[in-house]
């Protein structure tokens, strides 16, 4: 079915859906009405002359500068031209599409006085795949995504470069191929096109959907690690998680305590005389707590992400008293401090859950802690077993803690120092695929020696639900006998992490 943009109910599900699926697009009759009537009083301000930014006025520092009527179109050709100054790898597919549906639905929302045929381009673009090469470093998050989104634009004029079939083209020879007719700018369309926080929330929002699928998984690792080192879930008791009502502990103790049901390995160490130990370490005993925080702080920033997918965020803004009048209002809805914020608590999120899951590993390959053999291979020693693996979670782990490092609280002055406080949420939200990949193959780190360890506990078996993650570890990855190479374990563990295999099991 055909998502109709109004630039009021665009959902997560519909992004995902558009970015992923290749769901069509198209521009609402009601968001049309809206686009028109805004249009009309840019018209009006065009035809009696009078002054308003970014129409015909320069831009930024500029602004003082006043712009013939004859030159109006040019100003805004000029504009996508000059700020095409994106470098670095492109966006890849889903990033792009992610993007360019943002930018249509900001603008279907009628407060920007363009026509509607400039969002009706780019649902063409969008339903024929058409897609710009959008250079990912070159923005710093103050008038919105300029350099990215100058490249989206470029494509829209018939300019810049575009991926289509398979095959890296001109803008123009792309446009033409699709039978997509490259719109010609009039008054404040090019600024409306670049001003705004479409590149940021399009990666913000891709990564919020893959955290909450690791953060699943991550239960389902740490439910089998309990497992593995003999751990009690009495911890995870729902009266312990009412005594403090954090809603993501609670769901993750949920998680815990249902996949561990009939657990053969609980049952089997209930007695003090036969397991001594009273409580478990933090890595086990508190994982609600810390699962639960990740969870909690992912769905605030996906709050903050979940207005902005509904925002008018490019200046200035029309807004419409009657036909053919209204208000031109300069602000600063482009500024990206709310998103790079909520980026930065996404990125800590990420780097503290992997700092969870390594810690649990390392419990289980120590053979100081987990009361099976050192670094899980049946013959220490000879083989060297989950040693080296353990290592690799260490790295990625401490990579992640640097990457954590916030970029909302950086600020460098730009544009003659007109816009001289910014918010860096571009970088912030483009560091989170690299920490997500780290954080993806942690855990497959985890589940393969939480799977090993159950394996040193046979014939004892884990609880009925978690035995399904340990089959689908099982039908990648083979028991470690001897040594052998484990990097192509560990990422077909991670493929099926990313297929949502693991997360699956909770629903």
């Amino acid at each position: 079915m055909t998502i109709a943009l109004t630039g009021d109910d665009l959902t997560f599900e519909q992004l995902y859906g558009v970015a992923w699926r290749g769901e069509a697009v198209a521009l609402s009759p009601t968001a049309m009405d809206r686009m028109k009537a805004s249009r009309a009083v840019v018209d009006r301000v065009v035809s009696t002359g009078a002054t308003a930014y970014g129409i015909n006025t320069g831009f930024g520092k500029l602004a003082s500068v006043r712009i013939s009527p004859e030159q109006v179109r040019q100003l805004q050709v000029n504009l996508v031209r000059s700020h095409a100054c994106g470098v670095g790898a492109p966006l890849n597919e889903a990033e792009t599409r992610a993007m360019m549906l943002l930018r249509a639905n900001a603008l279907a929302k009628g407060l920007s006085g363009v026509r509607p045929s400039v969002v009706e381009t780019l649902c063409a673009m969008l339903n024929a795949k058409l897609h710009p090469v959008i250079p990912s470093q070159g923005s710093v998050g103050a008038s919105g995504d300029l350099a990215p989104l100058a490249h989206l634009a470029l494509v829209v004029i018939g300019e810049g470069q575009a991926a289509y079939k398979g095959e890296l083209l001109p803008g123009s020879e792309a446009m033409g191929r699709a039978g997509i007719a490259p719109v010609t700018l009039e008054a404040k369309e090019g600024l409306s096109l670049l001003n705004g926080t479409q590149g940021m929330l399009a990666l913000l929002s891709l990564a919020l959907y893959e955290a909450d699928s690791l953060v699943d998984t991550a239960d389902v690792a740490a439910a089998l690690s309990l497992d593995a080192l003999r751990g009690s879930p009495g911890a995870f008791d729902a009266r312990i998680m009412q005594a403090r009502a954090f809603p993501g502990a609670a769901t993750s103790a949920r998680h815990l305590a249902h996949l561990n049901e009939g657990s053969q390995i609980r049952e089997s160490h209930r007695s003090a005389a036969k397991d001594p130990r009273v409580q478990d370490a933090y890595s086990l005993r508190c994982t609600p707590q810390v699962h639960g925080a990740v969870r909690d702080s992912l769905a605030q920033a996906r709050e903050m992400a979940a207005v902005e997918l509904n925002s008018a965020t490019d200046n200035p803004l029309v807004f419409v008293r009657d036909p053919g009048n209204g208000d031109i209002i300069s602000g600063g809805n482009f500024h990206g401090q709310p998103l790079a914020m909520a980026a930065d608590q996404v990125a800590i999120a990420i780097a503290t859950l992997g700092g969870i899951v390594e810690r649990r590993l390392e419990q289980m390959t120590n053979p100081l802690t987990s009361m099976l053999p050192a670094f899980l291979t049946p013959e220490p020693g000879l083989n060297s077993g989950f040693m080296i693996a353990q290592v690799t979670a260490a790295a990625l782990t401490s990579e992640n803690k640097s990457l954590a490092s916030p970029h909302s609280v950086d600020s460098i002055s730009t544009s003659g120092n007109q816009e001289d406080y910014v918010s860096m949420g571009m970088s912030g939200a483009r560091r989170l695929e690299r920490m997500l990949d780290n954080l993806r193959r942690t855990i497959a780190i985890e589940l393969l020696c939480a799977c090993q360890g159950i394996d040193l506990l046979a014939p004892l078996q884990t609880g009925a639900l978690a035995k399904k993650a340990y089959e689908a570890v099982r039908a990648k990855s083979a028991r470690v006998v001897e040594d052998r190479p484990l990097a192509a374990d560990i990422e077909a563990v991670s493929a099926l992490i990313d297929l949502g295999t693991f997360s699956a099991i909770l629903r």
